[in-house]
């Protein structure tokens, strides 16, 4: 959907993107067909789509032959969707996306399964930190972020970005920042540039109940990461297993968080769960 059809819709409708939901609309079919082709649809594959908007990006994808099922939060998207987007392959839900219970919505895709969403800034943390939650979680997602968003979950040790939520997203996923996206695809322009982030799930990746765990370590860890690992968590666990795991896994009494890359983690992950 090009600025000019958009604004004339928008018009049409009386409808004000509200900047607290973060209703950016892409408007650069450039950038669609970047999406579309990085994502690789094929005949009759199932997507999740959060945030479609009025479906610019929705029915490329149906177009390619997915079959999509979009969650939306705003009734009147919802309502325009209803009326626009009459496709078998195409499935609509309204509601939060950080709050769907999305074992019900997920009960009857197959596996595997991808995600795509240019998602509104505000709900990306928690979205993502639920797809990271899910027992039946997408074997790839492909996101349009906040830029500074996008770094923080790709960036690695000794960088400032990095930090509890890029162990996390990284412990599951092989994380590729793909391109920078400049405000300008978008109307109306968000004030920060966004860019396009793609995760391949691991071939190993550790089970919930280690991955719950290694939860527990890093948000602390990271809340305060100029302080020592060992002292952030000497109030967590018991001393003498943390300092067991600690030696096992080659950590240093001296090291802070930044310093410890993802494979790490997960071995003292692994060490303390014993």
């Amino acid at each position: 959907m090009r600025r000019r059809e958009l604004t004339s819709l928008l018009k049409k409708m009386d409808f004000h993107p509200a900047k607290q939901l973060g209703q950016n609309f892409m408007i650069d079919t450039n950038l669609l067909e970047f999406v579309v082709r990085t994502t690789g649809v094929s005949e009759g594959e199932p997507i999740l789509e959060v945030g479609p908007g009025f479906g610019a990006l929705t029915r490329a994808l149906l177009e390619a032959g997915a079959r999509v099922t979009a969650l939306e939060y705003d009734k009147r998207l919802c309502e325009y969707l209803t009326n626009n987007i009459r496709n078998k392959n195409f499935t609509l839900v309204q509601g939060d996306a950080c709050r769907v219970n999305y074992e019900e919505i997920l009960k009857d895709f197959p596996v595997p399964f991808r995600c795509v969403a240019n998602l509104p800034y505000s709900i990306s943390t928690i979205f993502i930190a639920r797809m990271l939650e899910l027992e039946k979680r997408p074997a790839e997602m492909l996101f349009m972020l906040q830029k500074e968003m996008a770094l923080r979950i790709a960036s690695g040790p000794g960088t400032k970005n990095y930090g509890a939520l890029s162990v996390r997203c990284q412990a599951i996923y092989d994380v590729e920042y793909m391109r920078t996206v400049p405000p300008q695809v978008f109307y109306p322009p968000p004030e920060v540039e966004s860019a396009i982030v793609r995760f391949r799930e691991k071939k190993d990746v550790p089970a919930l109940e280690l991955l719950s765990i290694l939860e527990k370590i890093v948000r602390p860890a990271f809340s305060q990461r100029r302080k020592k690992m060992r002292g952030v968590l000497k109030h967590l666990f018991d001393l003498e297993r943390l300092d067991r795991a600690l030696a096992e896994a080659g950590i240093s009494h001296d090291a802070r968080p930044e310093q410890l890359d993802v494979k790490t983690f997960i071995k003292f992950a692994e060490l303390l769960s014993k």
